[in-house]
């Protein structure tokens, strides 16, 4: 049975100040891709971090309601969970214009795009990654061009099929975690520049 996409929205500006931090916003995404739920050593081994240095942003992320600590079993260690219902990736709720939330939501998009251009770089490093054919794994790009209503809504739909496709939690034959970020966003032609005056 396929899974139901949870799309839980972040309307809270201080919660999404917290997911400024590229180190939180990996924290949440990889609870997310296991799941919903781990324990730090599995979230250190999947972050390639050592487990001392995710606990102070795991308390700042219980502390902001992102993120529960789940009551360990007598010897097991400490497990964390996504607040909430689900096991989707959290996603942001915009508030556009003056009186949004612009600040904290362009701090969590330069944070996404440190993360994006990291996973990008260290990607190609591998030996083993397919930069090609049907099952290309690695991708950079930018468009640029004209969309109509139609258009736009084709967009979103496979922009949300996307988000499904590569926030499945492992499973038989899904070994190999991805990570996909993208931008859409309308362009407004800029203003022209006056030419300096000649001295």
């Amino acid at each position: 049975m396929p899974r139901t996409f949870d799309r839980r929205a972040i309307h809270d500006t201080a919660q999404i100040r917290l997911l400024a931090s590229p180190v939180r916003q990996e924290l949440v995404d990889t609870l997310a891709a296991l799941g919903g739920e781990a324990s730090v050593a599995d979230l250190a081994e999947q972050l390639g971090r050592p487990a001392d240095g995710l606990y102070y942003h795991l308390r700042v992320l219980c502390r902001g309601g992102l993120v529960r600590e789940v009551e360990p079993a007598e010897g097991e260690e400490r497990r964390y969970r996504l607040a909430g219902t689900g096991d989707a990736p959290l996603r942001l709720a915009y508030r556009a214009g003056r009186a949004g939330n612009l600040a904290a939501l362009g701090r969590f998009a330069r944070g996404l795009l440190r993360i994006a251009t990291r996973d990008f770089e260290e990607a190609l490093r591998l030996e083993d990654v397919a930069v090609s054919g049907p099952r290309r794994e690695l991708w950079t790009a930018r468009n640029k061009g004209w969309l109509g209503p139609k258009d736009l809504e084709e967009v979103n739909r496979l922009i949300e099929r996307l988000c499904e496709l590569t926030s499945q939690p492992r499973a038989p034959g899904r070994e190999r975690l991805m990570s996909l970020a993208f931008v859409l966003a309308p362009i407004r032609p800029r203003a022209k520049r006056r030419p300096r005056p000649q001295p």
